[in-house]
């Protein structure tokens, strides 16, 4: 069997092995997810490890026993495949391109605009539906209430030159995880500084008479955990501050995976041909 064909066998061959945990475990999460968010990943994982399985046994079988249509069918697909992720990193790195944090003056940490960001982003983040399992996830998460326990004996003067601009993510367990972006936290876990609320503790503040009307986002506050500003503007623009660096970073993974995807690619068309003129041989 020539070189190509092997190399496209064996990839897919890894490619096959690495699937079978991924339905495993999307299965495994449709059933332990307790909560809406921990069940949301459930039915992608499901696809991609079905879509993963399919198309690396349609490359093993057709580079390895010469099966010509299975290794065409395979190639069309990595060929959509390479156009799609080209597409999406493009589009990825278009849409990131706009907005950041505010500065303060004296204060450690920035605030968050919605208006600063893509229009296609804030499109996405002010529709009711998406926002609500947005906000669902964030809630149980428990965002806030990691930035409570962290700052809780931080008086007004040690908060205020906090650092709360810096990401941080950590995992609990497999089914779920519990996400404390600092960003986030300080667009949902606080009013906004120019309400000027009076500092009971982080997650505790109280309207007096300075307190701002201007900022909508301030008629959005609520001492109760699971109102907080979760509804406010600042809240969306902390989570696309988010999302806009870590799609910057998967923007930089795909160029990887593509240059990858593209080689294999290569290597799966010698191996086509290579099919053909087997073929071609066998029937003289």
């Amino acid at each position: 069997m020539r070189l190509s064909n092997n190399l496209v066998g064996f990839l897919n061959f890894l490619t096959f092995l690495l699937s079978i945990p991924i339905v495993v475990a999307g299965v495994w999460l449709s059933k332990q997810g307790a909560t809406e968010c921990e069940k949301f990943l459930d039915k992608p994982v499901i696809i991609l490890g079905v879509f993963l399985m399919l198309v690396s046994l349609a490359g093993f079988i057709g580079a390895c026993f010469r099966v010509s249509w299975l290794l065409w069918v395979y190639l069309l697909v990595m060929f959509l495949l390479i156009v799609v992720l080209f597409g999406y990193t493009i589009f990825a790195f278009a849409i990131t391109n706009k907005g950041a944090g505010n500065v303060l003056s004296g204060k450690g940490y920035k605030e968050y605009k919605l208006g600063d960001y893509s229009h296609w982003l804030q499109k996405r983040v002010n529709s009711t539906k998406n926002w609500n399992k947005i906000k669902s996830c964030l809630i149980d998460s428990k965002v806030c209430s990691n930035f409570q326990d962290k700052y809780l004996n931080d008086t007004v003067t040690e908060f205020y030159v906090e650092n709360l601009s810096a990401l941080q993510v950590f995992f609990v367990g497999f089914a779920g995880f519990a996400n404390m972006f600092t960003d986030l936290q300080s667009g949902c876990c606080k009013p906004s500084d120019d309400c000027g609320f009076a500092y009971v503790s982080p997650t505790v503040w109280t309207k007096n008479a300075t307190s701002s009307t201007v900022n909508p986002d301030c008629n959005e506050w609520d001492n109760d955990a699971k109102v907080m500003c979760f509804n406010c503007q600042s809240c969306k623009a902390g989570l696309l501050d988010n999302l806009k660096s870590n799609w910057k970073k998967t923007a930089v993974v795909n160029i990887v995976f593509l240059i990858f995807l593209i080689v294999v690619y290569s290597v799966g068309c010698c191996a086509f041909r290579n099919n053909r003129r087997d073929n071609e041989y066998y029937k003289q």
